[in-house]
Formats: C-alpha cells, sequence, structure tokens
C-alpha cells in the first residue's frame, strides 16, 4: 500500500513497509528547464520541505538532503489506479465516483505538514478525473505561500514517449527517465487547462522543450 514517507536531512527516517513500484529499462538523461530553474532555487535556501511525487528514488533523496532539506515522498499513481477506490462504475459518458477522502488519508495525508517544493512530474496524466482536482486542491493547500511545484505534461497520448517514468534528480540539468508500471495517459492538457487547473495559485512559469512534455512551475 502506498504511504506518506519521510526522509529527513538528519539522516532520520520513517519505514511503514510500503510495497514500492517496481522500476524497469535504463535511465535516460533528458534535459529540464524546469528543473535546472527549480534547482536554483533549491540551492540559494536551505531547509526547505520537498515533497517528491513518484516511486522511491535513493538518488533524490540523497541529492536533495545534501542541500540541506528534508524529503517526503509518496507514490500515488500505482495506488490511484487500484479498484478499491472506486465507490459507483462509470454511467455512460460519466465519470466513476472515488473514495476520495479515504484514498487522501491513506496516501497522501500529511498531518497539516506543508510543503515549499513539490515534484509533482507527469502525475497528473495518469491519475483518474474524479482525482485530478482534489489532488490539485490538496496540494494548494499543503503547500507554503511563496512555494513551488514542478510538473510536466504530456502533449500527446499515445507513442512511445508516453510511457509512465519515474524521473530522477542529478546536480545537471538533466532529469533521468526510467520506465516504470505500463499505465496509459489518461488525458492530454493545453496550456489553457493547465492554467485553469491551477488558477488558485499565484503563476506559473511555462518552459519550453523539444519533446513530447510541457514543464511548468506553479508558484503559490
Amino acid at each position: 500500500m502506498s504511504v506518506l514517507r519521510s526522509i529527513f536531512s538528519r539522516g532520520q527516517s520513517e519505514d511503514h513497509g510500503h510495497k514500492p513500484t517496481l522500476l524497469s529499462g535504463p535511465r535516460l538523461p533528458r534535459h529540464s528547464s524546469g528543473w535546472s530553474a527549480l534547482q536554483k532555487h533549491l540551492k540559494a535556501e536551505q531547509s526547505l520541505r520537498v515533497l517528491d511525487i513518484g516511486p522511491t528514488s535513493p538518488s533524490n533523496i540523497n541529492y536533495l538532503t545534501s542541500l540541506g532539506h528534508s524529503v517526503w515522498m509518496a507514490d500515488v499513481v500505482d495506488e490511484a489506479l487500484k479498484s478499491e477506490w472506486i465507490l459507483s462504475p462509470a454511467e455512460p459518458g460519466g465519470q466513476p465516483r472515488f473514495d476520495v477522502d479515504g484514498f487522501f488519508e491513506q496516501n497522501l495525508n500529511f498531518n497539516r505538514r506543508e510543503f515549499d517544493v513539490v515534484l509533482l512530474w507527469t502525475t497528473l496524466d495518469y491519475i483518474p478525473e474524479g482525482l485530478i482536482e482534489p489532488l490539485v486542491e490538496r496540494l494548494y493547500h499543503s503547500v507554503l505561500p511563496g512555494g513551488r511545484i514542478l510538473a510536466l505534461f504530456h502533449t500527446k497520448q499515445t507513442g512511445p514517449e508516453t510511457v509512465f517514468c519515474r524521473y530522477h534528480l542529478t546536480e545537471t540539468e538533466d532529469i533521468e527517465m526510467q520506465e516504470s508500471a505500463p499505465h496509459p495517459i489518461q488525458r492530454v492538457y493545453t496550456n489553457r487547462k493547465i492554467e485553469q487547473l491551477f488558477k488558485a495559485f499565484s503563476s506559473s512559469r511555462f518552459f519550453l522543450a523539444k519533446d513530447n512534455l510541457y514543464e511548468i512551475i506553479i508558484t503559490r
């Protein structure tokens, strides 16, 4: 079961016995202007709280804690796609009804913690529709004013570049992509739709990319 776990910069840890999502394949480097911009912020500040959403990445933990920050990790996508969170099936042309409160209590219970940085990655491309707006709202209330979210969005719904990946941080302007579970993309967002989704936040900054990904830093 996926749960929120914390890894502190002083070497402490909380082990809740969660079953990790398997990763497969090599790590493929990809230049990321969004990561480059966020990395400057991480290097300029001290003792930030960072929420990294995705399968456990020891390299992410090591790098972020080496900068003096505290790290919390939450593996959301695999858990969100389990049928146990569906309260009622979808009617024709509609969406199933989800146990939103139960899902967040089990998987994103922050115990009133607030974060300075969230690494959201491509999470919103893969989770069910009924969890998207509640997740964004939960992040809004869990990110400190001025806090930043790095999010990625696919521009195509099918093709080899749409595989669900874990993103590993590096000290360079690259992030490393590693194939994870074979989850299909649920939807593709336009820039306008992304802006509407995060309309409660103060600003968003889009970065151009040569591949089929948008990169955005959203500021609370």
